[in-house]
């Protein structure tokens, strides 16, 4: 065999090892729980990717739902400490922070507890709930204990995987290891479209067993956690605690005018309201947010 010979055999022998790589399943990187407090679920390949910097915000700074966060940093403390405690559904208006007293609680309970094990926050995406059962199998061994968040869950009209979700919470064969716990946060109190329930109200057979069909997902919340719009003045303490905390010099006449024409030209007052006319006072300012 002649030297050409040999070099074009190894070119095709290069492309065909190639090419059998590339049908090979990605290798799924190692989870190693302890790296981190925090975590996204990636569902595919299937591992658990690590936080080092959370997007959060202090406990203290979230205002105007005094009673909820309460209820919640109970809740969560007493599942910390090894105790029972509920899935939480926290759901209501948009902006006034559902996801930002997630991940304060979270923060806050880990700052005060005495343990070499501190509390774990795992977010999976709404579009991987279906993998949940694959998820809690791969925590429910481990020494730690979980808080499995799903920020904005809801459910379409021609999807199913709500009962996916349905099953891993309550009702699988298994059901929910001890170490995990589910938070979700949502617009609706039921996850499904209000239209969806009504329309298996008036098309079903037995129309009372068509919607206990669907409403039945957010029974699986022990806790109902209902958030509000806020009032003017809870607005204003909002915005007052942003500015106070980033150190941001206003005079208060002039600082409470341009809080309301912000609200009024966003036709909303809200966390998320409070934080935006934060961030764009700094800019004027020409003063840097704290971290």
């Amino acid at each position: 065999m002649t030297e050409t010979s040999i070099e074009a055999l190894n070119q095709k022998l290069d492309r065909l090892i190639e090419a059998v790589t590339r049908l090979a399943p990605p290798t799924v990187p190692e989870t190693d729980i302890a790296t981190a407090d925090c975590f996204v679920w990636q569902a595919d390949p299937g591992f658990l990717e690590p936080v080092r910097k959370v997007n959060r915000v202090d406990i203290g700074l979230i205002r105007g739902v005094d009673r909820v966060r309460d209820i919640l940093v109970d809740n969560t403390e007493r599942f910390a400490a090894g105790f029972a405690a509920n899935n939480v559904l926290l759901w209501g208006a948009r902006g006034m922070g559902k996801s930002s007293l997630v991940k304060a609680v979270h923060a806050e309970i880990n700052a005060k507890a005495n343990s070499d094990l501190p509390l774990k926050l795992i977010e999976i995406h709404r579009e991987d709930i279906d993998t949940l059962p694959r998820l809690m199998s791969l925590l429910k061994a481990a020494p730690y204990r979980f808080i499995l968040f799903c920020d904005d869950l809801s459910f379409d009209h021609d999807d199913t995987s709500y009962k996916s979700l349905k099953a891993a919470l309550e009702g699988g064969v298994e059901g929910r290891p001890a170490n995990v716990i589910f938070y979700a946060t949502s617009n609706r109190r039921h996850l499904l479209p209000r239209d969806m329930i009504d329309n298996e109200r008036s098309t079903a057979i037995n129309p009372s067993e068509a919607v206990e069909e669907k409403v039945s997902l957010s029974d699986r919340f022990g806790l109902w956690l209902g958030f509000h719009k806020c009032s003017q003045d809870e607005y204003l303490d909002m915005i007052n605690g942003y500015v106070r905390h980033h150190g941001l010099a206003m005079d208060p006449d002039t600082l409470r005018a341009e809080a309301l024409e912000w609200a009024t030209t966003r036709g909303s007052r809200s966390g998320r309201v409070a934080w935006q006319f934060t961030q764009d006072l700094a800019g004027r300012l020409g003063k840097p947010l704290k971290d």
